[in-house]
């Protein structure tokens, strides 16, 4: 597989994501119900993301275990992190999600690492973006796991990628 090549404005947010104190700063402005439930970047590159929720008061739901939408903010997180950075290697994207759909497969009472591997995929969605004038769509997915390795989430998340000015 070709490695994507990115634009210094990506290559600048792939190592600010993976600073604690700048996904912090990010997550205070940006996103703050991901700062309260403790997201973090386990890693970040081209070709894979993982993103990890804790199992804490913060997270957990009446039944004990982390709560679904906490579930599919990390699932979203883990997909949008590699399509920010396609869109950022690409030019003047615009990026939205289209669609949100998810599969609760078994209790997540444990830490949970999401992981997307829709790197690939994602930056030829964007090429073909920008080649075409034309929006594009691309649905990525996050896995969750617990600590044991065992799914526990499948978060699949819709992506549509438009030029700007078109």
């Amino acid at each position: 597989m070709q490695h994507p090549q990115l634009s210094p404005q990506a290559a600048k947010y792939l190592q600010d994501i993976q600073s604690s104190w700048k996904l912090w700063l990010y997550f205070f402005k940006n996103l703050p119900s991901a700062l309260w439930w403790g997201f973090k970047v386990k890693s970040a590159s081209t070709e894979r993301t993982e993103v990890t929720i804790p199992y804490n008061w913060r997270t957990q739901n009446p039944f004990k275990s982390i709560y679904f939408a906490a579930l599919a903010g990390a699932g979203e997180l883990s997909t949008g992190v590699m399509a920010t950075l396609a869109r950022m290697s690409g030019g003047d994207v615009s990026m939205l999600v289209l669609e949100q759909r998810a599969e609760f497969v078994k209790k997540a009472n444990t830490l949970t690492t999401f992981t997307c591997e829709d790197g690939q995929a994602v930056f030829e969605t964007v090429k073909k973006a920008v080649s075409t004038r034309q929006p594009q769509t691309i649905t990525m997915l996050g896995t969750g796991r617990n600590t044991d390795g065992e799914v526990v989430a499948r978060i699949y998340i819709t992506w549509t990628f438009k030029l700007r000015g078109f």
